[in-house]
């Protein structure tokens, strides 16, 4: 087992290298700067198309599976996990409060990335044998870039159909028998069996039962976790001008041992801040089109106006609640990590509350995204098969959670980390050569006056 953990360290080490980071980050500001900054211009025209979007428009009811609405859903489902209380802290706990800078910053350049996946997505999507809406990296890169990239699109494919369990299965069924166990003393094989009846419960209903469940769930939970954050951040109110002044500083300076903290230099504050603002939010991995791929919509650019806001609130909202109430609490130098931290920081605003709306938090953040991140595997797994590879995929996909509940934390995310920056690769560089057609279809759809609610243009 160490030897395994060594040379995935090793390949860790290398796939999120500066290279890595580089591309994450570049691809995301030459795809701002190309649309020239119309995801952060247009951010209010999105949340109006997300609305409005919570049915589909009549003339588009048999152009996919699942409303605009529960499409984001769908993909915030996978993307609001583990990653914005765990992530977070981890992040803070190893490369400082700079960290959080650098959260920012990915998310900022990756709405233009999930704005574009979204559009190649529903752009080059195809129907599959049982009449579905198929689409993400796998199909723009076939369908996009042609047969002599073929290869490209299968290798994302065989990337997600394994990355899925490591992000998206073990992770979270680990950090919810983790934070059950801690808070309230329920066996980690008790929480995995449970998860896995619930989860094969909702699987059996495929796309449109996921759509409606997370089209349910997901609001519910993220408005509950943001609440509970602000009374945090209002009890903590006079150490916010502090937290954002070490954000700052930490961010560009570095920084010596301190408490429980370890030290660190700019390098691991960017390191970890962008690694875990991409494991949470994903723009450039791939993941979110294939859920917005199944969306009823005819327009790939008003998808990816609305899909755009998953990184918004994902990122710039959510975890920017977690890690502004990790740094207030002054907690960040205990020594404590992942969701020991977060739970931490909040008990202590709200002794006796604080460390149960953590685990009960991350308790229905990590089941959603279970269920999210089974429909990117699945379609990843039809990919390369064919739709007689989704049963086998889904009985593996269920089997997976109690044995990830009782795995050990670091070595589940080593290797998810490790898995995501794979995924990505592959993407990016088709990002990168098909950014023409987002370019294209993004002026012509503004050019034509376009961008209203759904309702004003039917």
């Amino acid at each position: 087992m160490e030897a395994i953990n060594s040379f995935i360290s090793q390949v860790n080490g290398i796939v999120w290298g500066p290279v890595m980071l580089v591309l994450i980050l570049g691809t995301g500001l030459f795809l701002m700067l190309g649309l020239k900054l119309m995801p952060i211009l247009k951010l209010g025209t999105g949340f109006k198309l997300m609305w409005s979007g919570r049915t589909s428009r009549s003339d588009e009811k048999d152009k996919g599976e699942i409303s605009p609405f529960q499409a984001l859903m769908t993909a915030l489902s996978a993307t609001v996990g583990t990653g914005n209380i765990a992530g977070v802290a981890t992040a803070v706990f190893l490369g400082g409060p700079g960290a959080l800078f650098w959260m920012w910053c990915t998310a900022l350049v990756g709405m233009a990335t999930k704005f574009a996946e979204a559009v190649l997505a529903v752009k080059y999507r195809e129907v599959d044998e049982a009449g579905n809406h198929v689409g993400g990296p796998m199909y723009y890169i076939k369908n996009g870039l042609g047969p002599k990239w073929a290869w490209l699109g299968m290798l994302f494919a065989i990337f997600a159909s394994i990355a899925a369990f490591g992000i998206g299965n073990t992770v979270q069924a680990n950090s919810v028998a983790d934070v059950l166990d801690s808070n309230f003393g329920i066996p980690a094989i008790a929480t995995g069996v449970v998860m896995m009846v619930l989860v094969g419960a909702v699987l059996l209903g495929g796309v449109r039962r996921i759509g409606a469940v997370a089209g349910a769930l997901v609001p519910f939970m993220a408005i509950a976790y943001l609440i509970a954050g602000l009374l945090v951040l209002g009890i903590n109110a006079d150490k916010l001008p502090e937290a954002f002044e070490l954000i700052f500083t930490y961010a560009f300076t570095e920084h010596a041992a301190e408490g429980g903290f370890a030290g660190a230099a700019v390098w691991m504050a960017i390191r970890f801040g962008v690694a875990r603002g991409v494991f949470s939010n994903e723009a450039g991995l791939g993941s979110a089109p294939i859920a917005h791929a199944a969306s009823q919509t005819k327009d790939p650019v008003r998808q990816g106006l609305i899909a755009m806001l998953g990184t918004f609130i994902d990122t710039l909202i959510i975890c920017s609640i977690t890690g502004l109430a990790i740094i207030t609490s002054g907690l960040w130098m205990s020594g404590e990590s992942g969701a020991a931290l977060t739970s931490a920081a909040f008990a202590q605003a709200l002794p006796g509350v604080g460390n149960y709306v953590i685990a009960i938090a991350l308790s229905v953040f990590a089941f959603t995204t279970i269920l999210g991140w089974a429909l990117y595997g699945e379609r990843s797994v039809e990919y390369i098969f064919g739709i007689k590879a989704i049963t086998p995929y889904r009985i593996l996909w269920i089997l997976a959670i109690p044995l990830g509940a009782v795995t050990s934390l670091d070595f589940v995310w080593l290797v998810a980390d490790t898995l995501n920056a794979m995924m990505a690769l592959p993407n990016l560089i088709a990002l990168i050569l098909l950014s023409p057609v987002v370019f294209k279809l993004a002026k012509d759809y503004f050019d034509k006056g376009e961008g209203q609610p759904l309702s004003a243009v039917d």
